[in-house]
């Protein structure tokens, strides 16, 4: 690990301007989020001045902002490796370094990880010696479980350290002026001072005095930012200029020393070192490769993705119906909302980073006869799991889950792969499934999903549909039923799921080259299952293959396992989905292939099985 406490000021600004150009440099090639880690390069410098990176569990929220941090902690040498298959992770992950505490890539658990350490280091006697520090940015302080930890902190009144990285400049200028001005004395040990002997005289002064200094402590809490973190009984240091070290080491060594619960309020720039990325431009968060001298993408030629097409066939819909409505949870772009948010701001929201809200919020435009689409990706409604169950399917609400991000999603690695969601929501009752395959079909599902009565879930993949115009047949959606695309001569059957009829068919043609004709069969609905076209499968189809890209169990091939059973088919069915493991990060293509899910591994498989090859 790099040793910077003895180094002087100049050397640490000096250090942070070669983080930056490390990054930017990185980034540039692979990929990854840039404004929040060029902006969070001071606030990590400073860290690793005043704390101990070795004792001191360094917490980061979402932990995307962390790559200074691993470039302090003897990841250097191999940072060129970042997002790639084998290398380093764009989050921070303890099996890759002793110095990453947690892993992390949702937002606003930092605080709880902070107040559980605590704990710990409270119960093990080592509270002297060892202090939890928590960097968290001022996007994941619009989510309720941040507010359920400090509630708990400032209440017991342990020693954590919280850094809040505000990148947005939200703070007015009057209210600023006075709060940076109020920073400066609250981050010395004078005012600290002060302030706990005045606690202490408060309690000898007579009822008249202590009622007039009370009065007077909280007209001073309501002119500064800090005032919210008081009241829960968790003391406030700043604003702090998030880019002054010296600033941000003062007010960090006053915070260590109070041995208390404390909020370092820190203002940074996104982008910061970087001119064309400062501000707050939301492409700039996480990014492709780009050049650094123009900041233009460097983009090959590519198919129309499933979000764009889901935006699209969205705002046709809308257009049409006044009673359309949705929301995302802080992913307007990535979910394709944005439009609908520009064009119908008066039936299209952003909630922030706050997905159960998003969930039970549209409960209840939907009781009120309005059609919710809720745009959230497969690995963030996990956090609203429990308003799917209790608002949406005990009521039986006609809203929509647009699932965006369903599958492998590449870099992003385990936090982020979309392979669940099939599984925990086929087990709702009330719940439908279904998924589209292509762009026709995609406008096609959600036209079914408005006049659909109940809750439904459609799941689309990041990037384009491997079936992108390959399927000649058009997609028209009835309750329950699939669609077979290709008749067969021999007793194999393929069942494709979304995004895996497209791999089903490349399958099918490759393995069509080797002398094996099979049938290709979309099931539209994962759930429910076409019973009568999948029994009337059977007789013909003895050997069925299973194409979803999603987790074996409790997946697609769970629930035709189940089928089988109901209704005594004589059939083998083997499923290609994903084993019982978190799937790694990397470029999508290597990480199936590691997985063994290439579709040129899938057709060799399904050769091997029906001893067409040696």
């Amino acid at each position: 690990m790099k040793n910077i406490k003895k180094k002087t000021i100049q050397e640490l600004k000096d250090e942070c301007v070669l983080l930056r150009e490390k990054i930017i440099q990185t980034v540039s090639k692979n990929g990854g989020h840039l404004s929040s880690n060029v902006g969070a390069v001071e606030l990590i410098v400073a860290m690793h001045y005043v704390f101990d990176a070795t004792t001191d569990p360094f917490i980061f929220d979402v932990s995307h902002q962390s790559y200074a941090h691993k470039l302090l902690t003897d990841r250097w040498d191999s940072f060129d490796t970042l997002r790639k298959i084998d290398g380093i992770s764009g989050y921070t992950k303890p099996q890759e370094s002793s110095f990453d505490y947690f892993i992390a890539g949702h937002s606003s658990t930092s605080i709880s990880l902070a107040v559980g350490a605590a704990k710990a280091i409270f119960l093990k006697g080592e509270q002297t010696k060892r202090v939890p520090v928590a960097l968290i940015g001022d996007g994941s302080m619009s989510a309720g479980m941040a507010y359920e930890a400090l509630n708990e902190l400032g209440y017991r009144k342990y020693p954590v350290v919280v850094i809040l990285n505000d990148n947005k400049m939200s703070i007015a200028k009057p209210i600023g002026a006075i709060s940076n001005f109020l920073s400066h004395a609250m981050a010395g040990n004078f005012y600290q001072k002060v302030k706990k002997i005045s606690e202490q005289i408060l309690q000898y002064l007579p009822d008249s005095a202590t009622y007039m200094a009370k009065k007077f402590e909280e007209s001073l809490k309501l002119i500064t930012p800090g005032m919210l973190f008081e009241e829960l009984g968790i003391d406030y240091i700043g604003p702090v200029d998030g880019h002054n070290i010296e600033s941000l080491i003062k007010a960090f060594e006053a915070a260590k020393s109070l041995k208390k619960p404390v909020i370092v309020h820190a203002q940074t720039l996104k982008g910061k070192g970087y001119e064309i990325a400062e501000g707050f431009y939301e492409n700039w968060h996480g990014v492709g490769p780009f050049d650094v001298v123009s900041g233009k993408a460097i983009r090959k030629e590519s198919l129309k993705n499933a979000t764009t097409m889901f935006s699209e066939a969205l705002m046709s819909l809308a257009k049409k119906h006044e009673n359309v409505v949705g929301v995302t949870a802080a992913m307007p772009s990535g979910t394709g909302l944005d439009k609908l948010i520009s064009a119908f701001p008066n039936r299209f929201w952003d909630v922030a980073i706050a997905e159960q809200h998003a969930v039970t919020s549209m409960c209840a435009m939907a009781k009120e006869g309005y059609k919710p689409f809720i745009a959230i990706y497969s690995t963030f409604l996990q956090r609203g799991y429990d308003q799917v169950i209790h608002d949406a399917c005990i009521m039986n609400l006609n809203v929509v889950f647009a699932i965006d991000r369903a599958g492998i999603v590449g870099e992003d690695g385990e936090t982020h792969q979309g392979v669940f969601d099939i599984s925990y929501l086929s087990a709702i009752p009330n719940m439908t499934l279904l998924a589209p395959r292509d762009e026709q079909s995609m406008h096609e599902a959600i036209s079914y999903a408005y006049i659909h009565e109940g809750p439904i879930a459609i799941r689309y993949p990041r990037g384009a549909f491997s079936a992108q115009n390959t399927i000649t047949q058009p997609a028209s959606y009835m309750y329950g039923k699939a669609q077979v695309l290709k008749e067969g001569t021999d007793d194999v059957l393929f069942l494709g799921y979304g995004d895996g009829v497209g791999k089903a068919l490349l399958c099918a043609q490759m393995v069509k080259k080797e002398g094996l004709d099979v049938g290709v069969i979309d099931l539209c609905f994962a759930k429910p299952l076409d019973k009568e076209l999948l029994f009337e499968s059977s007789k013909t189809y003895k050997k069925w293959y299973v194409f979803s890209e999603s987790s074996k169990i409790g997946g697609v091939g769970s629930l035709l396992l189940s089928l089988k059973e109901e209704l005594s088919l004589d059939v083998q069915i083997k499923s290609f989905e994903y084993q019982d493991s978190f799937i790694a990060h990397g470029a999508t293509s290597l990480i199936e292939q590691s997985l063994g899910l290439s579709p040129d591994q899938l057709a060799e498989k399904v050769l091997k099985d029906t001893i067409k090859i040696n």
